[in-house]
């Protein structure tokens, strides 16, 4: 199965557009050497891919079918990914809530006058 599919199959990509976009960026790595989307997979390859700031890790159990529902997903494949690199990404989450929402425009006048005195004040 290429690997761009099996990415696909077992939901770490929405769509395998995606996917293969990842494989062209060099995001995709099986054991240890950076691929392209075309590459054939097997069982006890080992993957590393990046995707919202963390590297993931993991080992092919077996080649499933098609798209598989996300209560199957274990069955084909293992995540060795180090805690420390999803509790980063939870760092990420709250670092982000400091700053302005996308959308909002510029600030006011009354919001720059805050934003000044929240600054002044520290």
């Amino acid at each position: 199965m290429r690997i761009d599919k099996y990415l696909w199959s077992v939901r770490y990509y929405k769509t395998r557009s995606i996917a293969t976009q990842a494989c062209k960026k060099g995001h995709v790595k099986v054991n240890g050497s950076v691929v392209k989307a075309s590459r054939e997979i097997y069982a006890t390859d080992k993957i590393e891919l990046r995707r919202d700031q963390v590297n993931y890790q993991l080992i092919v159990n077996d080649l499933p079918p098609n798209r598989v529902g996300a209560k199957l997903v274990d069955i084909y494949r293992t995540d060795t990914t180090p805690k420390e690199a999803l509790e980063a990404k939870e760092m990420l989450k709250y670092s982000k809530d400091y700053y302005r929402k996308k959308g909002t425009g510029r600030p006011t006048k009354k919001d720059r006058r805050d934003i000044d005195d929240f600054y002044e004040s520290e």
